[in-house]
């Protein structure tokens, strides 16, 4: 990975691949990605690609009346993108952990409530959001009420989002001199493991 690691180049990454999506608009598509093989870039886009087949997969399965059996495969595929995001925002991790491995850590520094890969998911899922609930500002055929609201809502998920920008760049820069340190607690998902979801492994028995 190079070194662009900033939350404001990862929100340009993530509008990107929010954009290039919806110019799909298919769960299925399959996209190009356009950055260097190896780059930070090229890592964050792939991870919102996810994130983003995963928002419709998440829409699609709500449909009231979807057949169960499909409804089960999707269900699923969607255990399965999650464990994909997990892996990857972990990849992420470790990049970190290895960019910082020789700052020193002084004496006062404190341990933040999450990893900077956790906090530029949070960043990914942020951009869906605002791309969706400005689409909701948008329509034609909802009532006024619900475009007030979701006006509202859409002013507090660009707050937020710059808000954490700012922090997550922060965080970094904290890291990087030594005022804060990074552990790295692997999510250990238990569901997805023969060997720790009961069910799977009594099947064994």
């Amino acid at each position: 990975m190079t070194d662009n690691c900033t939350a404001a180049n990862a929100n340009k990454v993530f509008d990107l691949v929010v954009a290039t999506y919806h110019e799909h608009d298919d769960v299925d598509a399959k996209v190009e990605n356009p950055y260097e093989n190896g780059s930070f870039e090229h890592t964050l886009f792939a991870k919102c690609w996810i994130d983003a087949v995963q928002w419709h997969l998440e829409d699609i399965i709500r449909d009231p009346q979807i057949d169960p059996v499909a409804a089960l495969a999707l269900k699923r595929r969607i255990d399965r993108s999650n464990q994909e995001r997990t892996d990857m925002v972990e990849e992420i991790d470790t990049y970190f952990r290895q960019k910082y491995a020789g700052v020193a850590v002084g004496p006062e520094a404190t341990i933040n409530t999450e990893s900077p890969a956790w906090a530029f998911d949070r960043l990914s899922i942020l951009a869906l959001k605002i791309y969706h609930m400005q689409a909701e500002t948008m329509r034609s055929d909802a009532a006024e009420g619900h475009v007030a609201r979701c006006r509202a809502k859409l002013d507090t998920l660009l707050e937020q989002r710059q808000d954490l920008t700012t922090a997550i760049d922060q965080l970094l820069s904290d890291i990087a001199a030594g005022r804060k340190y990074m552990k790295v607690y692997r999510q250990m998902k238990m569901y997805n493991d023969t060997d720790t979801n009961p069910v799977l492994y009594g099947q064994k028995n």
